[in-house]
C-alpha cells in the first residue's frame, strides 16, 4: 500500500460551493493585534487561512469542514458554520 501526500488525498474532494462564507472572522483586530503565530494558517489542513497585510483572508471554498478552527482558534476568533444545504464538501472515493 502507497502513502499519499496531502496533495493526492485533496483530489479526492470535490467542492459545490456556495456564494457565501460559512466561515467568519469575528475580529480582524485580533488576529492582528494578539495572535502574532496566526496558528490558524498552521492548523488548517486545507490552507484555507492566509494573513495578507493586515486582515486575515479566508479561502472557504477549500474548506474540508473538518472543525479544527473551532476549537483551533485560541482567542475564539472564528466562526464556523456547516455550508448551506446541499454546498460544501463531496468526498470521491479511490
Amino acid at each position: 500500500m502507497s502513502t499519499k501526500n496531502i496533495e493526492e488525498k485533496q483530489y479526492l474532494l470535490r467542492f459545490k460551493c456556495d456564494t457565501k462564507s460559512h466561515l467568519t472572522i469575528l475580529d480582524h483586530d485580533v488576529c492582528m493585534t494578539q495572535c502574532p503565530d496566526k496558528i490558524c494558517t498552521v492548523f488548517c489542513p486545507a490552507e484555507v487561512y492566509k494573513w495578507e497585510g493586515t486582515r486575515m483572508q479566508v479561502g472557504y471554498e477549500g474548506c474540508h469542514e473538518c472543525g479544527s478552527c473551532r476549537i483551533g482558534c485560541p482567542y475564539q476568533n472564528i466562526k464556523w458554520e456547516y455550508p448551506k444545504g446541499g454546498h460544501g464538501i463531496v468526498f470521491r472515493l479511490a
